[in-house]
């Protein structure tokens, strides 16, 4: 019997590459992975909906399920997960010194509905006093001009979102002053051509993120694995299978990174890397599934709906095809 033909899109990350290669096949399932990046996946799926199935923004998939007839169903598959300490920038033009200078501070971000944002508006909330809507936001293209949100946005008044000019970019404003702070995934490429006029906020990110996991136990969750929903209910079968796949090349990519007659990256200390995270983290510290990321999601869908993405809010139970929460035993 021939198998069913799926389109995937996905980021070439460690934890995903023995689909790619094929070391690892869905059963049932003949996979086509196409490696992306992640702002091209994102935008062809969520505007056009061109593959089967694709990486997706958490944030982006909850706006998603708010609305009329949702087009997508999520696997509790996280290809991607971030501290995002690290992600916050701000200009030497500005006042800005600590978190709670961020009160009332002229803010980029590339889109108010991305998933990073969400998690640093939600932190500065909760451990720096900072109120989401305290600052004004400015979104659009970090490095090119004219980046639109994605999904179109109903926000409560009290959030001022305004989109910069046509010809500007979030990357050069931070360095000029035109805005005080960044927040995104990406490190803007002024803070490596202009040093001396864009820094971190967090001289030593690392350090902050390591205790806030230790106070919080949350390694924040950036994306999932979207079916679009037509597909998924034409044959239900393939979440279960495709969350099985997964989760097997997740565990091939945990035991190269854990052999250490030689190395799997071009990271010098990597041995050290792994046995860090595993002593801070577990050794599942990359979980997949919803019951061991339960506190995590759900940290995230109240910091969605208190930044008005959300009209109400979700619970965890609710983001994921049911044939993905149990399995059989014998």
């Amino acid at each position: 019997m021939a198998k069913l033909r799926l389109n995937v899109a996905c980021w070439n990350y460690d934890r995903v590459r023995a689909l790619a290669d094929g070391r690892v096949s869905p059963e049932g399932i003949d996979l086509n992975l196409m490696t992306l990046p992640v702002e091209e996946t994102f935008f062809r799926m969520l505007r056009h909906r061109e593959f089967d199935a694709a990486e997706m923004s958490l944030s982006s998939y909850a706006v998603s399920l708010t609305r009329a007839d949702p087009a997508f169903i999520a696997l509790p598959v996280f290809p991607s997960r971030f501290f995002r300490h690290s992600c916050i920038f701000v200009s030497a033009k500005s006042d800005i010194q600590s978190p709670a200078d961020l009160a009332g501070a002229r803010i980029g971000v590339p889109e108010f509905q991305m998933t990073a944002p969400v998690w640093i508006r939600g932190i500065l909330q909760d451990d720096y006093g900072v109120d989401p809507a305290s600052p004004r936001y400015f979104t659009g293209g970090e490095e090119e001009p004219g980046r639109e949100e994605k999904l179109a946005l109903n926000l409560p008044a009290r959030f001022s979102v305004t989109p910069i000019g046509p010809t500007q970019t979030l990357s050069a404003m931070l360095a000029a002053g035109e805005i005080d702070a960044l927040h995104t995934p990406r490190a803007p490429s002024t803070f490596y051509s202009q040093p001396d006029a864009v820094r971190r906020l967090f001289a030593d990110p690392t350090e902050v993120e390591r205790a806030y996991f230790r106070r919080t136990r949350t390694f924040p969750i950036m994306h999932v694995i979207a079916l679009r929903r037509d597909v998924y209910e034409r044959d239900r079968w393939i979440a279960r299978s495709l969350f099985k796949a997964f989760e097997a090349a997740k565990q091939l990519a945990y035991e190269e990174l854990r052999v250490t007659a030689s190395l799997a990256t071009m990271l010098p200390w990597q041995t050290t890397a792994v046995e860090d995270a595993m002593r801070e983290m577990g050794p599942d510290w990359w979980s997949y599934g919803l019951a061991a990321n339960r506190a995590t999601l759900d940290t995230f869908l109240r910091y969605h709906n208190e930044q008005g993405l959300s009209p109400a809010r979700l619970t965890p139970e609710t983001l994921f095809a049911p044939e993905t929460l149990e399995a059989f035993k014998i």
